[in-house]
Formats: structure tokens, C-alpha cells, sequence
């Protein structure tokens, strides 16, 4: 039986992984893009790194995520290497008051990269800039623009989203000290990239109309919608979803800001375009006040308009909503195989029940009129949700459920054969003979029947639980941890003189001139695609030392050597904690490491989702803003 993962990490804690689930059948793997017994995992100015999908070609799309705190600024003459290690994020929040700055930038890579085989490199998408960017003072170039890739195809088609850039207003209030407003026309907007060129892919919904009723004016305002480009396939087929009209309750949101902007009665009232952006974006508890119908959409890019807009196609939702509904309604595409078929998830009314709503796992294939069609993956009245990530061209389909497993809820992968629905969905038995309670999500299924995605590895309902990568074989039912598979030397080992493996001691300098020393440890915890040669790409976790920081300002300290101060344990050891970093595994003749030791038990709270975090949340939250203090 099978299991699956989502593309978002969660809380994570890294602790004494289980050695589980060895089936010595399964590929051996060598992670390819490691350098120095470090990850060559993100690009130069970005603390994390995610690698989102890979094509037969090798060629790896991904995010890089995070602006370091440490800078040349902090250490004079910028002597110190910042990826050494870990210092807090900047912490970040919306604001019309301040700067717009990114914190996501698209990356790529390949075996055949110009910088070197694996080497990943700043990819420029919709005009951001890369991060280490100097203007000609000598200062870092400010990019308001956030972007992602999501998804690839063999001809070298990527796909993902990206914001709109800072706009700007003169401010007219009553502070002394603000000079500007700052703002955006959209939130997201999808994007695909043919042959260089790139398509801005629209939502059908992106300007209110309001009618003239009465004394209420006629009104059209921009509020650019939303829309992500989610997988696109070597028919040059995009898969995602996007804003299709304004719910009922924003539209007096939108219409007390249209107010707001006409008093001519107020001293300083705020611009229409500042107003709507203020309520674009979410507030300290998470709540936007302008939000919008979702559906699945299709755009051909083998098909355009005579503007160049490639044709967009709205997918059926899984039920007809009543005229006077004031309800959200939500469906989207996640994954499309090389026939065209649909994988994702839809608002549905089970079995034809209107009295609950549920948000199902879902796909759509075409009649025999080239229409598209839904279906609903049948689903137990004890699941309260479930979600399909992907299809692959046999029609096997895979997605990830949630329900209560001994008292708790837990996420459980699935596959389901869409041409047999009948049969109804299966879950993969993981590391168990029996339903385990382990929560697992898949990613991606290959032709050949390979899943991959991740699974939680420690039994202890109690604590947070450390997740890993996983390979699933539909086939032969093989499921396994990916890091049980891994060669000794991609798992942070060397040989000794001996020839026996010992793990890696990287050396650093202290602030104080002490050298310290800590073992390398490198852990795959999410698996997110596959493609036809069993190449896996995914995030794995890199050991590092954490700098002390200031209480109140955050600033690295810094010891009179003009190097940073770590912290220590209580045996004057550096303390150390993980940070994600893109992982590219590929298939090798050598051996699966057999040679095992305790890794001390740190808990790693993840700062901010960076893979699929928008399959969970609409409106995203991981579009971030830099608190000026």
C-alpha cells in the first residue's frame, strides 16, 4: 500500500530518526548536489532552499527563500563566510507604511550548470532582481518583487507565480516622518516560461464593476486578482487556478474603501489604491478582508490570442452553488499528466448532501466532446478533508486524506486508479504490516509508478515529529525512508584512514579565536518530484552553527576578531539546528549506508513556508513585508 506528502513543511523537529522501512530492493541514491560536504542547496544572499520539480533533461526549477540577517555591514571587510552559519530571520510583516521587500527568488540548476554541475543560480523572473544585486553606492538593490517556480516540463517550459511590483503614493496624513504610501496592483499573478519568453497568466476575475443604483456612482476598480500557475505538462498544458469573481462579503470591503477615497469632508483620506492594498493584505491575525472565488483553471500555451494570451479554460467546480450563496468556494489544479487529465481538489457536497461542505480530492478528464468533466475521489464520511497532488499517464492518481487515527488527526496518503474508480481509493501500509498513524503526503507519481513525498518517522504522539523523505513503489508496494537508501557520503560520512565511515568535522573560529568543531549531518525530509530515470529533487536539512544574537536588535555579536560569536553548550560545544536546503538525489551502483550513530535530539521551527504553502491557505501567507524599526 501507499503514502503521500504535501510540498509544505511544518513544524519540524529533528531528532533520533527510527531506522524504518529498509527494503533493499529499492534504488540506492547518491545526493549529487553536495560540495564539500555542504549542500550547494540556495543561492548567495537567501538562507533556504527548496527544489520544486525536475524534467528528463535533469534540469531542476526551485525557491530560495530568506534574506540573511548577517551582512558586510555587521563584520568590516566582509571576511566572514555567512553561510557558516545560522542566524535569526528578519522578522517581517504587512504594512502600506513600509517598503515592499522580497523575501522568495526562482532559482534553477542542471548537471550542465555554468557555474557548475548542480550548482544552483539566480533565475530572473518577471523582472526581480537577484538578491546580492549592488546599486552603484554599493548597496544592495532593494526587489519588491517575490516569485516561484513550481513546476517544469521536458522542453524546458517553468511555470509558478509571482507579485506585482512597489508602486508608490505621496503620503497625506498626519505623521511628520512618512513621506510615501506603498502598494501593488495584484498579489498573484501566474507565469509560465516558453522558449524565454514569458506569459503573464490571468485570472478571469480582476476589476469590481459597481452600477450606478440610485445615489450610489458607477465604480471600476483594479484589484488584480489572484491566480497560480501550479504544473504544466510537454503539451505545454498549465494547470493552477485563480480568482473568478469577489465574494459577497469583500464587496462592501471594497465599497467603504471607494467611500473612503470620495470624502471630500476628510482632511486626509487614504487612496483608493493604498486602501484596497491595506486590505489585500492579511492583518495580525491572519484575516484578509478582500478575497475571491477560486477555480481551477487551464492555459494553452500552444494557443493564442491574437495579443499573444495564451486561451484559459475554467474548470467545473464539484457542485452548482445557489444564486443567492454567500459561501467561498474553492477548486484547483495541482497536477496534469501527459493525456491532458486534471489532478487537484474542489468544495463538493458528498453524496449529494447539502448540509456540509467538504474540500475533496478531485480530477478532471475530458468527454468525448473535449469537455472538461470533475469527479470526486469518494471519500468516508470519517475523512473531513482530502486533497490529489498528481496523475500520471496510466491514470493513477495520488493525494493524501485527513482523518482521525487514534485520537488524532492525521494526514494519510492514497492512490487511486482513475480509470477503475470504482475500486475505490487505497492507502499504502508505510512502515507498518497494519494502518499506521504515521501522517504522510505524496508529491508526485512517475509513469513507472514511483511516488515520492514525505512521512513522519517517530511514533510519539506527544511530541513534534521528525519527517523524511519517502519512495513508494505502486507496483511492488515497496515503501521507504529515502535517507535509509542514501550512500554513506551524501549522509554527511568520510572514510578514515582505516576505511571506516565516520561523520564529517567541519572546523570554524570563533569570535573569541576558539576553533569549534561539529559533525556534518545531512537529512532528506521531503521528496516533492520524480521524474522517468528515478531522479528525485526535493529539501533536505544541513547542520549549522547558530550565531549569538543581540536581545533587542537581533544583530549578529561580533568578537573583536571581527568574527561572529556562536553559541555554546554546556560542554563548549556549538549549539546547531537545521536549515532547509534544495536536495537533488539520482540513482547510484554503490551502497546504501549501513553505518549509523546518535544524533543529539534539536527541535527546528520552520520560519515561513516556502514549497506548496498556498495548497493549504487561500489567501497565501507567505507573501512577506521587512518590519523597518
Amino acid at each position: 500500500m501507499k503514502l503521500k506528502f504535501d510540498k509544505a513543511l511544518s513544524l519540524v523537529a529533528i531528532g533520533v530518526l527510527s531506522v524504518i522501512g529498509t527494503v533493499q530492493a529499492a534504488p540506492v541514491y547518491e545526493i549529487v548536489n553536495i560540495e564539500d560536504f555542504d549542500l550547494n542547496g540556495t543561492i548567495d544572499g537567501t538562507r533556504n532552499g527548496y527544489a520544486m520539480a525536475v524534467n528528463s533533461e535533469d534540469e531542476v526549477v526551485g525557491i530560495s527563500k530568506g534574506k540573511k540577517k548577517l551582512s558586510t555591514e555587521d563584520i568590516e571587510g566582509g571576511i566572514i563566510d555567512v553561510e557558516d552559519g545560522i542566524s535569526d530571520a528578519e522578522e517581517i510583516t504587512y504594512s502600506v507604511l513600509t517598503p515592499i521587500e522580497a523575501n522568495n527568488f526562482t532559482v534553477t540548476t542542471s548537471a550542465n550548470a555554468a557555474e557548475g554541475a548542480w550548482k544552483p543560480s539566480f533565475y530572473s523572473l518577471a523582472g526581480t532582481t537577484n538578491p546580492t544585486d549592488e546599486d552603484s553606492d554599493g548597496e544592495l538593490v532593494v526587489n519588491s518583487i517575490d516569485s516561484f517556480f513550481y513546476g517544469l516540463n521536458s522542453n524546458g517550459t517553468k511555470v509558478g507565480a509571482y507579485t506585482g511590483v512597489e508602486k508608490t503614493l505621496a503620503y497625506e496624513g498626519t505623521s511628520t516622518t512618512q513621506e510615501l504610501w506603498y502598494y501593488r496592483d495584484f498579489e498573484l499573478r501566474a507565469i509560465a516560461v516558453k522558449d524565454d519568453v514569458e506569459y503573464s497568466l490571468l485570472p478571469p476575475y480582476t476589476t469590481y464593476e459597481r452600477l450606478q443604483d440610485g445615489d450610489t456612482s458607477a465604480a471600476t476598480v483594479e484589484l488584480g486578482g489572484s491566480s497560480v500557475a501550479a504544473d504544466v505538462n510537454d503539451n505545454n498544458l498549465v494547470v493552477g487556478y485563480g480568482s473568478t469573481a469577489l465574494v459577497s462579503s469583500s464587496v462592501d470591503r471594497v465599497d467603504s474603501c471607494i467611500a473612503s477615497a470620495e470624502d471630500t469632508d476628510a482632511d486626509n483620506p487614504t487612496p483608493l489604491a493604498v486602501c484596497i492594498q491595506d486590505s489585500q493584505y492579511p492583518d495580525t491575525n491572519s484575516r484578509r478582508y478582500i478575497l475571491y472565488q477560486t477555480r481551477a483553471l487551464v492555459w494553452d500555451l500552444n494557443n493564442l490570442d491574437d495579443t499573444g494570451v495564451p486561451e484559459r479554460t475554467q474548470l467545473p467546480l464539484g457542485l452548482t452553488p445557489d444564486d443567492d450563496s454567500t459561501l467561498i468556494y474553492t477548486a484547483q489544479a495541482l497536477g496534469v499528466n501527459g493525456n491532458d487529465d486534471l489532478a487537484g481538489r474542489s468544495h463538493v457536497y458528498r453524496n449529494g448532501d447539502t448540509d456540509k461542505l467538504y474540500f475533496d480530492a478531485a480530477y478532471w478528464k475530458k468527454n468525448a466532446n473535449g469537455e472538461y468533466q470533475y469527479n470526486w475521489v469518494d471519500m468516508d464520511d470519517d475523512v473531513t478533508s482530502s486533497i490529489a497532488y498528481d496523475i500520471n499517464n496510466d491514470g493513477m492518481l495520488v493525494g493524501s486524506y485527513r482523518k482521525y487515527i487514534g485520537g488524532y488527526l492525521r494526514d494519510k496518503f492514497f492512490t487511486l486508479d482513475t480509470n477503475n474508480p470504482e475500486q475505490g481509493i487505497v492507502t499504502p501500509n508505510d512502515f507498518q504490516t497494519t494502518l499506521s498513524d504515521l501522517s504522510s503526503k505524496p508529491k508526485d507519481i512517475n509513469n513507472k509508478g514511483q511516488v515520492v513525498g514525505y512521512i513522519e518517522s517517530t511514533y510519539d504522539k506527544e511530541k513534534p515529529r521528525p519527517k523524511v523523505g519517502f519512495l513508494f513503489d505502486n507496483n511492488t508496494s515497496e515503501f521507504v525512508n529515502l535517507n535509509d537508501r542514501l550512500t554513506c557520503g551524501s549522509k554527511g560520512y568520510e572514510q578514515n584512514t582505516d576505511g571506516e565511515w565516520a561523520r564529517h568535522q567541519v572546523s570554524i573560529q570563533d569570535g573569541t579565536g576558539e576553533i569549534l568543531n561539529y559533525n556534518t549531518d545531512i537529512q532528506v525530509v521531503e521528496a516533492n518530484n520524480i521524474n522517468e530515470d528515478g531522479t528525485i529533487v526535493g529539501t533536505a536539512f544541513i547542520r549549522k552553527p547558530q550565531y549569538q544574537t543581540d536581545a533587542i536588535t537581533g544583530n549578529v555579536l561580533v568578537g573583536e576578531n571581527n568574527l561572529p560569536l556562536f553559541e555554546l553548550d554546556g560542554n563548549g560545544d556549538p549549539v546547531t539546528a537545521y536549515l532547509p536546503r534544495m536536495v537533488i538525489l539520482k540513482p547510484t551502483s554503490g551502497e546504501a549506508c549501513n553505518t549509523s550513530d546518535a544524533v543529539e535530539e534539536e527541535a527546528y521551527v520552520r520560519k515561513g513556508a516556502a514549497s506548496f504553502a498556498w495548497l493549504f491557505t487561500l489567501p497565501l501567507l507567505w507573501l512577506r513585508r521587512r518590519v523597518k524599526k
